[in-house]
């Protein structure tokens, strides 16, 4: 028997499990894969970054047209929340230079460990290799012992967006849902494809630095890293949205002189000296940054303005499946603000495959986790309500 069923056994899915099991409420979690939390493991790989500590307002702008609906999620399960669930499992954090907070152990583990004791010792039973086939007559499964169907009270989904479908986030629940109910699935926190001449092979693995970025209305001074398809990395991230979108990327390669200051400098240099020489000696423009002029600035009328804002000609984003999450999914129209389906009372969802999208820097996990607990209280909630009206 169990009360509360929750499909997708990664931080928002184990998050509503632990709310539910804390209410007194049995709960079985459904995983497809071997093993749990497996996208949450891959992300620890590069030190696991649970949230970014950050004035309030500051963190939920990096939510940008979802702000509004995400606010009371996060304000209930925020920043200081995360950190304090990491430190209640036994792992330390620490807050980097830039706001970011990490494990002091810098990897994902032995965080997914602790918390799947305390899982364990609230009730909670985790069930793997359960893909989640329909609904008839309750939820129905494939498993390693057959079709299984389950009858509970309530149901979290928490079944990921469409990226990295070989740790479990396949998008392969939209099938079972009202096609009405969903937006389309859009890459996110990705790269982008840039097609380079031969001679920027020298740079393929190299970072930028030291660089602004910028696309629409977004600006990032984060770094990215040129790779042979490309580019990629933070600082694309924080801008990708609207790169997706269709901006144009234009990089500040000297972001802290003005267009006025890099004329100046560059009207010291000696005019007999080939380009390369005249930007290293004036601005000291490391190898990187000078393969880029040359890729893309070479005979340009106005120098001072092409340092300063420099197109980089993208041709379309990498494949949604290497992005690090996904906009689009389960509309929030579609929900109540408890995150209860409308079309299907009893029913939840939370993480996401929710329609939000978030940079890289502590905010996709933080609201995993915070769609989690919401969804899972408002669900115990529910089923409470339930056994009370019987």
């Amino acid at each position: 028997m169990t009360d509360a069923l929750v499909i997708g056994a990664g931080p928002a899915g184990l998050m509503a499990a632990r709310e539910m099991a804390r209410a007194g409420l049995r709960v079985t979690v459904a995983e497809a894969k071997p093993s749990v939390g497996r996208k949450f493991l891959m992300a620890g790989k590069s030190g696991l970054n649970l949230t970014k500590a950050e004035e309030f307002e500051a963190f939920m702008a990096a939510y940008g047209p979802r702000a509004d609906t995400l606010r009371p999620m996060i304000a209930a399960f925020g920043p200081e929340a995360v950190q304090d669930w990491a430190r209640a499992l036994g792992q330390e954090v620490f807050v980097g230079s830039t706001g970011r907070v990490f494990p002091k152990l810098m990897k994902a583990s032995p965080l997914l460990r602790s918390f799947l004791v305390d899982l364990t010792g609230v009730g909670v039973e985790i069930r793997t290799r359960w893909r989640w086939r329909d609904w008839d007559n309750g939820a129905v499964f494939d498993t390693p012992m057959g079709v299984q169907r389950l009858h509970p009270t309530v149901t979290v989904l928490a079944c990921g967006g469409a990226s990295w479908a070989r740790l479990g986030s396949d998008g392969a629940w939209a099938a079972h849902l009202d096609p009405t109910a969903l937006a389309p699935f859009r890459p996110a926190n990705m790269g982008f494809l840039v097609d380079w001449s031969p001679h920027m092979a020298a740079q393929f693995g190299q970072p930028v630095k030291g660089v602004e970025l910028h696309a629409g209305a977004l600006r990032s001074r984060g770094e990215f890293v040129i790779s042979s398809q490309g580019v990629e990395g933070g600082g694309i991230y924080e801008v990708s949205a609207a790169l997706r979108d269709g901006a144009p990327l234009t990089l500040d390669l000297l972001p802290d002189l003005s267009v006025t200051q890099v004329t100046d400098r560059l009207s010291q240099s000696k005019t007999s000296d080939s380009l390369k020489n005249r930007l290293r000696k004036a601005f000291r423009l490391d190898p990187v940054k000078l393969a880029l002029v040359m890729e893309f600035g070479r005979g340009a009328a106005d120098l001072p303005r092409l340092l300063k804002r420099l197109t980089v000609p993208l041709t379309g984003p990498r494949p949604m499946d290497e992005a690090i999450s996904t906009a689009g999914g389960l509309r929030f129209e579609a929900l109540d603000p408890g995150l209860m389906l409308r079309a299907c009372p009893g029913v939840f969802a939370a993480g996401e495959m929710l329609d939000w999208e978030a940079t890289t820097g502590g905010y996709l996990l933080t609201a995993c986790l915070a769609t989690g607990h919401w969804a899972g209280r408002h669900a115990a909630a529910h089923a409470q309500e339930s056994a009370e009206a019987r």
